[in-house]
Parts: C-alpha cells; structure tokens; sequence
C-alpha cells in the first residue's frame, strides 16, 4: 500500500509500519503526524476512505475522530482560564446558576474536565436525535443529581462531558464553543480541525467503519452506571455518516479532523503555549493541563486512571514518555500523546475502527517507531 506524505529522513521508519498495517488490514485508512518543537517531522497517510476502498485517503481527508474531540475542548477551556475568563476551581453554578440544582453546588469546572463530576450519563431517558439539541442536553444534566459524591473519583464521562464543559464556555462568553474554539484556535493556526462541521466540507469525510458487534461500546456494561452511559441513547458510528452528526456541536465525540490538525493544534501545549510563532497561552497555563484533580479505577472504564484537566496523564494505564506528557483518544483507535518535556506531539487517526476509547496498538506503534528514532 501507498504511503503519502513526508517524514524526515531520521523517522523514514514510520512509513514502513503505516504501510504494514495497511497491508495486513489492521488499517483501511489512516493518518499519522508528530511534531517536536512545533515543527511537523512526519505526515503521513494512506489506504482509503471508505470501507468499500473505492476512494484514497488523501492529504486533505479528514473524519470523526470521537473522545480525541475531547482535547480540542479541554484546550478552549484552558485558553479561557489562561485569559481570566473562567476560574478552573469555581463553582459551575457561577457561570451557569441552574446548575447548583440537585445538589451540585459545589461542583468545579475542574471537576467537568476531571471527569469526576459524577454525570457520567444522563438519568432521563434520551434519544441519538437529543445530540443535535442543545438546550435539551444541557438542561436535563443542569437538572439532575450526580451519580457518585463529586471529586471522589473518576468515571468517564464519555459524551457528557463536552455539553458540561461546553455550555459552561457559553455563558461565560456568549458563544458556542464550536465557534469560540475556531476563531480562537483553529482559524489562526490555518488548522483543519471542526467543533461543528459546514456541509462544504462533506466530500472530504472518511467513513468510519464500527469493531465488531462484540467489541461496540457497551456490549459487556458490567454495572448500571456504565449501562447507562453506553446505552442511553448509545453510540451508532453510523451517526457519523450522517449531516445532522457533522454539523452538530457535540464538544466530546463530534469532533472532525485528521492526525496533522490534532498534532499541529496541541503543539499548543507541547511548546509553553507558542504555535506558528503566536502565542496562545501562558506557560503556566499549558502546564494546567498536567495538574492531577482525580485518581484510582474508573467507575466506566474500569482501569486506573489519572486525570487532569482535560487529559489523561502518566500513571494510568497507558503508556507515556514522561511526567511531563499528557493524552488522550477517541473510541476505535485515534489519539494524541503531547511530550511537553520533550517539545513533541504525536497523532494518529484512522477509519477502521477497534472495541478501544484510549489509542490502541497502532497508533502506538507508530508513536513508537518516531520517539525510538529521537532517542537513538
């Protein structure tokens, strides 16, 4: 298979194992980009777009990339702290007053982007259409007590978070936050990365293609509170598919984008907050994003985890370079792994999807073969 794109002649080792896992089948189509002190040292694609392989992976393609969303959310958040707009240790009820109901008075922003907040779900019975209302999402989480004591421990809030943090952001700046995270990050980096798709943009999507039945979010809920967060309304990739998903702001899973704008994006954080020259955040402010809010075996995804804001940290169960590296994926294999000791980041996505919500051994393989070659 193909292998397009560039990599520096040091890490000319990464194409050769894009191209294995295209010819074995373990990809369809994929992307893979890293950077080190922001400059992009690799990027690379390959395979097809479409499961049928009836179209090539291109430059410019670009497809859903779910919980990886998640970063691109937690990093607005820290632009807004890092300018004094939002107070990461407030109480949500101060930007958001209807939220203090059901005993959630005390409940941080830290606590939202920690996923320890205990609104891993909705207790009210939703639809998948109820993605595309915002209001009702946000209202029904603003109305209902927390399913554990928040702060106490972690537990994944898969989509739910996004609308948490989201809504937050928009009453404290009056826009979505699709809008605030592209006037403020996306469009001055020239990054291809969309909180919110515009329909002009459909014919460069990539069809995701679901794990098998036995692997699908959900299909083995050992408990109720994680029933509920994969059940109710549940997860269907085939949403994806659909313009209602793409154009709709769903801050923690609707996120489009490909492995060159995730990297190129979080060298944000890897660099002390300086991208393409401008700088976005302070030091201090990257560095938010490392400070541990919540740790142990998480209630949902039933693995050690530590969690800091936004992003899952050293000490959990995946591997990462450093103390100084944080992370995080999207369900079926996407990721981003940003080394802020090192000044690299590393981002692979992909449209054959794996039973995982955390990268699996692809992108890692990949992730591998580059900081082997920085290490040698």
């Amino acid at each position: 298979m193909m292998v397009q794109g560039f990599a520096q002649d040091r890490f000319a080792g990464v194409k050769e194992v894009l191209a294995a896992n295209l010819a074995s089948g373990a990809d369809i189509g994929a992307s893979f980009c890293a950077t080190i002190n922001g400059e992009t040292v690799v990027d690379i694609w390959g395979g097809h777009a479409d499961p049928e392989k009836t179209r090539p992976w291109e430059r410019d393609t670009i497809i859903n990339v779910y919980s990886t969303t998640k970063t691109m959310a937690a990093l607005t958040a820290l632009l807004l702290a890092d300018r004094g707009v939002i107070d990461l240790h407030a109480p949500v009820a101060r930007y958001w007053p209807e939220f203090a109901a059901g005993g959630k008075q005390d409940v941080t922003v830290a606590h939202l982007l920690s996923h320890s907040a205990g609104l891993s779900g909705w207790k009210e019975p939703i639809a998948k259409a109820d993605f595309y209302d915002w209001d009702k999402c946000t209202s029904l989480l603003a109305e209902q007590e927390p399913f554990w004591a928040p702060g106490s421990k972690p537990g994944y809030h898969a989509v739910t978070q996004g609308y948490l943090v989201g809504e937050v952001i928009r009453r404290a700046t009056g826009k979505s936050i699709g809008t605030v995270f592209r006037e403020e990050i996306a469009e001055p980096l020239g990054a291809d990365f969309h909180i919110g798709l515009d329909a002009a943009h459909d014919h460069r999507v990539a069809d995701l293609q679901p794990p098998s039945a036995s692997a699908a979010i959900g299909a083995q809920a050992p408990s109720d509170l994680v029933r509920n967060m994969a059940m109710n309304p549940g997860i269907d990739v085939m949403e994806t598919r659909k313009r209602d998903w793409r154009g709709a702001e769903i801050p923690a899973a609707g996120g489009t984008g490909n492995a060159r704008s995730v990297a190129e994006i979080h060298t944000i954080l890897a660099n002390g907050g300086v991208a393409r020259g401008k700088r976005f955040l302070s030091e201090a402010g990257c560095r938010k994003a490392l400070d541990c809010q919540v740790e142990g075996t998480d209630l949902i995804l039933g693995i050690p985890v530590r969690f800091g804001m936004g992003f899952g940290l050293a000490g959990g169960m995946t591997p990462l370079p450093n103390e100084s590296s944080c992370y995080w994926g999207g369900y079926g294999g996407s990721i981003i792994i940003i080394d802020m000791e090192n000044r690299a980041t590393y981002s692979y996505v992909m449209n054959k999807m794996e039973g995982t919500t955390s990268g699996d051994v692809r992108g890692f393989g990949l992730v591998m073969s580059v900081m082997q070659a920085m290490n040698a």
